[in-house]
């Protein structure tokens, strides 16, 4: 059976402040955490593979959250993907346009990406 250690998540996100709380809280749940600090080095980290799932900020300079998820769901497409916005409704559509799983608003709540995390693993 397979444990949380053995899922990795690629988390890109390009605020250290929130970075380093996904990272410490992903960590203390057990995943091993790979990160990215904007869409463009996110891009060139999924090529090497083995996620299990991939959280991207929306709004990131180079490449977007939703040029992250557009590349990744039509190479990867059972892959899944949590999009995370501080800035409302338009990229948030976007993100939900080209088939991210969920999207979540900025500040995220641990507990809740959590459940949504665990659950997304277990499809």
């Amino acid at each position: 059976m397979e444990t949380n250690e053995t899922k990795t998540i690629l988390v890109i996100e390009d605020d250290p402040d929130v970075l380093s709380v996904i990272i410490k809280n992903l960590k203390f749940f057990g995943y091993k955490v790979i990160t990215a600090s904007d869409g463009m080095e996110g891009l060139k980290k999924l090529e090497s593979g083995g996620y299990h799932l991939v959280i991207t900020d929306i709004v990131m300079p180079y490449v977007s959250g939703v040029g992250v998820i557009t590349e990744l769901k039509e190479k990867n497409p059972d892959i899944p993907v949590i999009a995370i916005t501080g800035y409302g409704k338009e990229p948030e559509a976007a993100a939900i346009e080209k088939k991210a799983d969920l999207v979540l608003a900025k500040p995220v709540m641990i507990s809740v990406l959590k459940n949504y995390i665990d659950g997304l693993l277990k499809r």
